[in-house]
Formats: structure tokens, sequence, C-alpha cells
């Protein structure tokens, strides 16, 4: 490695793609949940497809995937729905979940300050 190898910018267009942990992390955390979900996230100019998991109680995770067909091979694999984002947006249980972390997060804030 050169010295100013990491000042060096990637080449144009270049993003990591899927690695075998993002593969194994969506299997087993869809494996500890239970109304599992799964919406596929189309590429952008920023990073390749990603696929995100959506328990039944709004709790999700989010990894890359090896675009679509590996998303269509994974969640027949898993045995689990599959929807486009871009076509039915995400579900609501998802927002409200984020809500409701961010209340907590407020409230442990609020008693970190106090005591």
């Amino acid at each position: 490695m050169g010295l100013f190898d990491r000042f060096r910018r990637r080449r144009a267009g270049e993003v990591r793609g899927a690695t075998s942990a993002d593969v194994e992390h969506l299997t087993t955390w869809a494996q500890q949940h239970r109304g599992v979900e799964a919406y596929l996230e189309p590429r952008t100019t920023v990073t390749e497809t990603t696929l995100m998991l959506i328990a039944h109680d709004g709790e999700w995770t989010r990894r890359r995937v090896d675009g679509p067909a590996g998303a269509h091979r994974l969640t027949r694999k898993l045995g689990i729905p599959l929807y486009e984002v871009a076509k039915v947006g995400y579900p609501q249980r998802m927002r409200d979940y984020q809500a409701r972390q961010r209340i907590l997060r407020e409230r442990q804030r609020r008693a970190a300050d106090e005591g």
C-alpha cells in the first residue's frame, strides 16, 4: 500500500456488492423473527440493490443482495413474500416502529441527563 493510496478515489461507479455475510445476516434475522416480509430496494447511484426485511412488529434490517434475482432466490429459500418498494412503498408498521424507538431513545436520554 502506497503512502497516498487511502486518498485515491475508487473507480467511477464502483460499489461493494453483496457478500456471504450479508446473506447470512438476512437468513439468520428472518429465522429469529416472525411475520417477516421482504422489500426490494432498487439500485441507486450510491448503493447496490438492497433487501429490507421487516418483522410483524415493524423491526427491520437491510443488507445488499446480488440484484433482484438474488433477492428472489433468497426469499424463495426463506419462504417469505417479496415486495418491490418502488411499487408498494414501506409498510406503516415500520414507520410506527421507528417512531416508538425514537420516543424510547428520547426518554432514555432525558433520564440520563436527569440522573
